[in-house]
């Protein structure tokens, strides 16, 4: 197999070279008497067969290719990006793009892109209305004294079960559950038309599924939930004295004003994360990049590009989708727009790894899944099945590296040490 190695610059090669159709089938041949081995009932196995032939030769042009260039493959930067593939009368040409990692002078003064700005810190009175309502998301609910209607707000005590085309579904279902009416919690249109029932009344509720709805199997269908009231409920908020921080911190000790020092610690926390968020951030990144000068691999940039494109058409119509595929020049330009984004995302992903490395920066596991917990809770979502989700669509190293980020930016801002 003879392959030749172009360096367009100092970590980006283009690999090219052709493969005998009969090195291909000599694969394929090889494998099917593998196959024949262990027989199987599956009407794909010979399309397997193949694709697995395909794969095998595709890696051995990759390694030859390695072979001649000299590349050590320990600086390899992700998977090498097929450039073109032709099928010939006898033969199959390849052109591959592969990078390895660039050096980055990790060796500089953070100073001159740290933006000035001032800790923030919670004014008393936002301290004093978190604590009380704290103390109203403390208290247990109970039923209201005179029974009345729905009203948006109310926390409603109901019984529910949802068709999709006359079936029950999972999740559909489920009895004496506690709905705050108005926090839309459910699904659009659900909780407005459980305003003014009566207690044990039953009634249908019609709704839709948002066609993005996670589930795809619900949506954009119709569903029709029966819904019975049991009752209204109420929270009465807990008396702020130093029994209830002790019932808080399970200590006999405690006292208010320790409860008042660690929700205006919070309260801070918040303050300054939002300013993070806006404001720092942004301008580390915008630092960070204008400060660093390397070579991007361009087989990750592309594959960069391809993501962001995905992301952008999730939300087409199929119409708008068919309008991409038919026109090539089209489909070039929308994927031009987001090469910019697609390489300062790159980019700044290799700083984030040289600097955290240099600053011993690590993230586990463990700290991942605790961070997408608390994500979950604070939008509601349940924590098991987003974990669930992540994991399965592989975003688990994303999740990582904006962990990453965070730890190494409050390093640069002084909010903690490495």
């Amino acid at each position: 197999m003879k392959v030749t190695v172009n360096k367009i610059d100092d970590i980006n090669f283009i690999m090219s070279g052709t493969i005998n159709n009969s090195v291909i089938e000599g694969k394929v041949a090889k494998f099917k008497e593998q196959d024949a081995k262990e027989p199987k009932n599956d009407e794909s196995a010979d399309e397997n067969i193949e694709q697995a032939a395909a794969g095998e030769v595709f890696k051995e042009f990759i390694d030859a290719g390695i072979k001649e260039a000299n590349i050590d493959v320990e600086s390899i930067l992700g998977q090498p990006g097929l450039k073109k593939y032709e099928q010939k009368d006898s033969s199959v040409y390849f052109e591959v793009e592969l990078a390895i990692s660039p050096e980055i002078n990790v060796d500089i003064d953070y100073a001159d892109i740290v933006p000035n700005y001032t800790k923030p810190t919670a004014a008393p009175e936002v301290v004093e209305a978190k604590l009380v309502e704290f103390a109203q998301q403390q208290a247990p609910f109970t039923k209201i004294e005179i029974a009345r209607p729905i009203e948006n707000g109310d926390v409603a005590v109901i019984d529910f079960t949802g068709f999709v085309d006359n079936k029950t579904f999972e999740g559909g279902s489920a009895e004496k559950f506690n709905l705050k009416v108005g926090s839309n919690s459910f699904i659009p249109g659900f909780e407005e038309q459980l305003i003014g029932m009566e207690y044990n009344q039953e009634k249908d509720v019609i709704v839709s599924f948002p066609d993005d709805y996670s589930a795809e199997d619900l949506a954009g269908k119709e569903a029709r939930f029966i819904v019975k009231l049991h009752e209204i409920q109420e929270q009465k908020p807990e008396r702020l004295d130093d029994a209830f921080a002790q019932k808080i911190f399970a200590d006999k000790t405690a006292t208010l004003d320790k409860l008042r020092n660690q929700v205006s610690e919070q309260a801070t926390a918040e303050e300054l994360s939002k300013l993070y968020m806006s404001e720092l951030k942004p301008k580390v990144v915008e630092g960070l990049l204008a400060k660093f000068d390397f070579t991007l691999p361009n087989n990750i940039v592309e594959q960069e590009i391809d993501a962001k494109v995905r992301e952008k058409t999730r939300s087409f119509s199929e119409e708008q989708h068919k309008s991409y595929m038919e026109d090539k020049g089209k489909f070039k330009e929308l994927r031009e727009s987001v090469r910019e984004e697609a390489r300062k995302s790159i980019k700044m992903t290799l700083i984030v790894e040289a600097l955290a490395k240099k600053e011993g920066i690590e993230v586990h596991e463990q700290e991942v899944i605790a961070a997408l917990g608390y994500q979950a809770t604070m939008t509601g979502q349940d924590p098991q099945k987003l974990l669930q989700y992540y994991q399965d669509n592989n975003l688990m190293i994303s999740a990582k590296m904006g962990l990453t980020e965070d730890k190494l930016f409050g390093v640069i801002l002084g909010f903690h040490k490495a």
